[in-house]
């Protein structure tokens, strides 16, 4: 057969050629895919996972009970502004009008959002701009640049009406939301903020080690947030000027930072790829985002705080849902590094700048630290707060545990005893003990009032994580010796090794009603536990790498692991109740009928035949690493999918992907296989062709 192209061809034949072509396509694609090679329900769901053109979208659709393999669509730009040179800032006005879009041709450009058209070009810097912002009553236009200035215009002139003088490259600026000051941070590690009516500066914000990146105001502009190259994010009163929190959980220098539009959460974004999000009242992180495949480089909040947009050197641009952390879209058009994003003034459009010299406009719908703790003379390697906040527990490569008074920043206790680096620190659940996992293989129980070392517990090898179960009178701690192990706080006795990874445990966790554990191993699963009978009860298998962190929701109902495959995956956890019934069994994840819903079925007996049903959707499944689905029930072969359809495939009790890579489920629910996979073609008046093909495939008898 002869490598034809459809562009060969004259217009009357292009269509013939170009189904011929993607026929060809298909072909290829089938005899490189596992189930070419087994039964007429194996090979002919290979169209589930084939993405073609018109020819094969109808080829699907005379196909409608095969399984379904669902996800989210990317989305496409509204406007597209194209510019000569990069996009490094972008901004709406107040009502939705106008953009404006700072640019490394010096320039700053104002563009009309309905038309598309550019209605201003303001020049005054002598070198890229780096930052700018509206007013809040979008009469008036601010720009950074490299040039160490800051300029104010006035967009309805064009005219610059102040010039504010700084000794480095400004970075980023922004206006308080009563337009009368204007915040800025620089190269030189330093923040100003200027009375815009006077061009005077009235407060000096210092503090950063490293260049400030990003700035912002508060709704109620009394405080402004920064990030920086020394990796933090510092809240700061702006009446006094004085730091009020310091905010540290990213590996790599903060790009940018927002305040949420109720002021009570940060959002901040860095090269470490994530984003995070932060409660402004207690400095805790309650979310953090992963999907991006390359440094972030700019947030926002929505106006309502539901959204986070960002945008990455990965190209994209993701809206993620702020209470489950979930990416909810992917907006993909730009070529080069996205440098800017924001959301419109009604939230229904999303905004972006990026290296491609592009600014595009997308449709949403279509698609205090109250003190620095300073003490350690090594990287702090595990903190955690007292139940009742007022102390701080921090463990050390310096081998020294640290307790710290929350409200004056002072150091209380100093616990010495280990001999190596400290990996693991935690409070029990009445504040009145600590427990500190180390390098030199021991579990240490302390008393936090008097100091004093009560327990040491013992492993072969580094110990790398320890907790308290909930009540206070177990800990848990895991090791490089690839065990699991319980132990009893008041006699120091291990009342359990939990046993069944085959290679090392990475992470654990207890549930909040103390009666389970959940581990997370190198062999790429997650597993559940009964405290009291040491027993596995669940194993949680759909990662395609090694397990690196794991944890109970608050209800115990659901259990939420990361892993190196690049995903986040939320579970569903069966209860404690139907866990206890199903002891004794060696694979009881594989015996328990769950349907699509989530709710449980019932369980199935080893010695009741299962019946083949056209419902065989209704069964849980479960994959092999080379692609393979399986029933549960019966462990006869569903269908093969490819490794990128597996790897971010939702597996039964899975809720929530969160991947750079996109998430797909699986839907079974109408699919006839087996017995029953002839009922999977739907007959219409169309060509005989198609059911010449069907013809041949009742007529094969060499089933595997």
């Amino acid at each position: 057969m002869h490598a034809y192209k459809p562009d060969q061809y004259k217009p009357e034949a292009l269509k013939i050629v170009k189904d011929l072509w993607n026929a060809a396509s298909f072909a290829t694609y089938f005899s490189g895919n596992k189930a070419a090679l087994s039964t007429p329900h194996l090979y002919i769901s290979a169209l589930a996972t084939w993405e073609g053109s018109e020819l094969f979208t109808q080829w699907k659709n005379q196909f409608r009970l095969l399984p379904l393999i669902n996800g989210y669509k990317m989305a496409t730009p509204l406007l597209k502004f194209n510019s000569n040179n990069w996009v490094t800032s972008v901004a709406f006005s107040p009502n939705g009008t106008q953009i404006v879009a700072g640019s490394d041709n010096n320039t700053v450009q104002v563009w009309n959002v309905l038309t598309g058209q550019q209605v201003q070009e303001l020049q005054g810097h002598t070198d890229s701009v780096t930052s700018v912002a509206f007013s809040p009553d979008g009469t008036q236009i601010v720009s950074g640049s490299h040039d160490k200035s800051i300029q104010v215009w006035n967009v309805l002139t064009g005219q610059q009406v102040q010039e504010l003088q700084h000794t480095d490259s400004v970075t980023s600026v922004t206006f308080s939301p009563d337009g009368i000051q204007i915040v800025s941070g620089y190269h030189d590690n330093s923040i100003q903020v200027w009375n815009i009516l006077t061009g005077q500066q009235v407060q000096e914000l210092q503090g950063h080690t490293d260049s400030v990146t990003s700035v912002a105001f508060s709704p109620d502009g009394l405080q402004i947030v920064s990030g920086s190259h020394d990796n933090s994010i510092r809240v700061w009163n702006v009446l006094t000027g004085q730091q009020v929190q310091e905010l540290r959980g990213h590996t790599h220098l903060i790009t940018s930072v927002a305040f949420s539009p109720d002021g009570v959460q940060i959002v901040s974004g860095s090269l470490d790829k994530s984003l995070q999000v932060w409660n402004i009242i207690n400095g805790q992180q309650v979310q953090k985002l992963q999907g991006h495949t390359d440094s972030v480089t700019s947030v926002a909040f929505s106006p309502n705080g539901i959204h986070i947009v960002s945008g990455s050197h990965d190209n994209s641009i993701r809206v993620w849902n702020v209470l489950t952390g979930q990416q909810v879209q992917e907006l993909q058009g730009h070529t080069e590094s996205v440098t800017s994003v924001a959301f419109s003034p009604d939230g229904t459009q999303i905004v972006s700048g990026s290296h491609d010299n592009s600014i595009q406009v997308w449709n949403v719908f279509t698609d205090q630290q109250v003190q620095k703790l300073q003490g350690h003379t090594d990287s702090v390697t595990s903190v955690a707060f007292s139940p009742n906040g007022t102390q701080i527990v921090s463990g050390s490569h310096d081998n020294s545990i640290r307790v710290w008074n929350v409200l004056t920043g002072q150091q209380v206790q100093e616990l010495q005893d280990h001999t190596d680096s400290v990996t693991s620190v935690a409070f029990s659940s009445d504040g009145t003990q600590i427990v500190s996992g180390s390098d030199n293989n021991t579990v240490q129980v302390w008393n936090v009032l008097t100091g004093q070392q009560v327990q040491e517990l013992h492993h072969t090898d580094s110990v790398t994580f320890v907790s308290f179960s909930p009540d206070g009178t177990q800990i848990v701690s895991r090791s490089h010796d690839n065990s699991v192990r319980i132990w009893n706080v008041l006699t120091g006795q291990q009342v359990q090794e939990l046993q069944g990874h085959t290679d090392s445990v990475t992470s654990v966790a207890f549930s909040s009603d103390g009666t389970q554990i959940v581990s997370g191993s190198h062999d790429n699963s997650v597993r559940v536990w009964n405290v009291m009978t040491g027993k596995q009860v669940q194993k949680l298998q759909g990662h395609t790498d090694s397990i690196t962190s794991v944890a109970f929701s608050p209800d115990g109902t659901q259990i939420v692991s990361g892993s190196h495959d690049h995903s986040i995956r939320l579970w569903n956890v069966l209860p404690s109740q139907q866990m206890q019934s199903l002891q004794g069994n060696s694979d009881l994840f594989k015996s328990v009928a769950f349907s699509f819903n989530k709710t449980l079925n019932g369980i199935k007996s080893k010695d009741q035949p299962i019946q083949q049903s056209t419902q065989i959707l209704d069964l849980p499944w479960y994959s092999t690493p080379d692609g393979w689905i399986f029933s549960s029930s019966n462990h006869n072969p569903l269908m093969w999918v490819p490794h990128n359809i597996l790897k971010i495939l939702c597996h039964p009790l899975n809720t929530l992907i969160i991947s750079p890579y996109g998430s797909l489920s699986l839907d079974l629910s109408q699919s006839r296989l087996g017995t029953q996979w002839m009922q999977c073609y739907t007959p219409h008046n169309g060509p005989k062709s198609k059911f010449f093909v069907m013809h041949r495939l009742d007529s094969r008898t060499d089933f595997k």
